[in-house]
């Protein structure tokens, strides 16, 4: 009897569903056997058919979480010490993206190293970070010099030595590989070809991937601040953070990690992992690009360890010039004396340039000011340091938030 019931009400409900399927709308998942506006079949026996192919959302980027966009001040919440004022607070709202849980680490750049020898060897020679980074006159620091891109020992610590257009070509070269890997899984006849003879695939496919790129100033910000792990009620939050987690110290409050430090960093001069015995960051220079907690985006070392490449140009009023929404500052656009700013770095009156580029986050070098994710600083983008490293972003297509 109780079987009977079942079936009786498994079948009123696949009649429910089937009922409720018949109601429903086309959407980018379940667009229909034919267009609503032609009537025209697509996938049909005619060759000359619209082709639309099945999709079910975008595939998984490897090493990424999704960030879910919305508003937020950005700027710093920090006394400018500096009294530079070019991070006044500015209300802005960021759409939701992916972004790398982690910084890329030397293994990640060794396997691209392996892989660049197949495009000559210029592009490996450009590729290779600037080991000499590590040198100092007055410092012996000639063990990371031979060893810290290679040893397996370092494998999992972040790249350093990395330019600004050197992590660009990185961007671009596992766009290619990793949309590559996915056309050979999941694409048709024509779509594995393209992929075998390093052409596009097309974006209609649905089977690959936007490209990797540095994230904006904006979205590093954005997601350094990791915000929806305050929020209550009807979108009030109970708090600002001035760091990547909660509170207003350095140290985890919670548990048995309770008194260790959130991030590795320069605790005060001359002090960069505290005394032996009882190491308060356990790091004399980078380390695990897994160590420490992650924030409540799932984003590993936000302050601390490498400070990172983003995609911004380097202006003094960026945050009051921008779009406020998903701002970027990417260009000269508003720079000459019609605008009231005329940076000639040609005749040595500025540093400021087209080719100065914005990094964000604290580095095992820095002390706390700059573990707080308003502080911005530049360098030359093809310039590199034992402090900066890069992880990749990425659009979420398909969405409107």
């Amino acid at each position: 009897m109780n079987k009977v019931r079942n079936y009786i009400y498994l079948f009123t409900l696949l009649s429910v569903l089937a009922g409720c399927s018949k109601n429903t709308k086309p959407d980018a998942y379940g667009p229909g056997r034919a267009s609503t506006v032609t009537g025209l079949e697509y996938n049909g026996d005619d060759d000359n058919s619209f082709a639309v192919r099945d999709y079910n959302g975008m595939p998984e980027a490897p090493n990424m979480v999704y960030i879910e966009g919305g508003r937020v001040v950005l700027g710093s919440y920090e006394e400018d010490l500096l009294k530079s004022m070019d991070n006044i607070e500015r209300t802005v709202s960021v759409s939701s993206f992916w972004m790398d849980e982690t910084e890329i680490a030397n293994i990640h750049w060794l396997e691209y190293l392996h892989y660049a020898m197949d495009s000559g060897k210029q592009y490996y020679d450009e590729a290779l970070p600037d080991s000499t980074v590590w040198k100092e006159e007055l410092a012996f620091n000639d063990q990371y010099v031979d060893h810290y891109l290679r040893y397996p020992g370092f494998r999992y610590f972040p790249v350093v030595g990395v330019s600004w257009i050197q992590a660009q070509k990185y961007c671009q070269w596992r766009t290619t590989t990793v949309n590559k890997q996915l056309a050979l899984q999941n694409g048709n006849d024509d779509e594995v070809e393209a992929a075998e003879n390093g052409q596009r695939i097309p974006l209609e496919s649905g089977i690959v991937l936007p490209a990797f790129r540095l994230p904006t100033e904006a979205e590093w910000d954005y997601a350094a601040q990791a915000l929806i792990g305050l929020q209550e009620l009807d979108e009030n939050y109970s708090e600002r953070r001035i760091y990547p987690w909660d509170g207003h110290s350095l140290r985890n409050p919670y548990g048995e990690s309770m008194g260790d430090f959130m991030a590795n960093f320069k605790r005060g001069r001359g002090d960069y992992a505290g005394i032996g015995g009882k190491l308060n960051d356990a790091a004399m220079i980078t380390t695990w690009i897994y160590d420490n907690p992650p924030n409540d985006f799932g984003l590993y070392n936000m302050a601390g360890n490498v400070s990172e490449w983003v995609e911004d140009i380097y202006r003094p009023l960026s945050y009051q010039d921008f779009s406020d929404l998903n701002p970027v500052r990417n260009s000269d656009y508003l720079d000459g004396p019609d605008y009231g700013y005329a940076y000639d770095s040609r005749n040595y009156e500025t540093f400021i340039s087209d080719h100065i580029r914005v990094y964000k986050g604290g580095s095992w070098k820095d002390v706390a000011y700059w573990l707080a994710p308003g502080t911005r600083r530049f360098l030359e983008q093809d310039s590199a340091t034992s402090t900066i490293g890069f992880r990749c972003a990425m659009i979420n297509a398909g969405r409107n938030h």
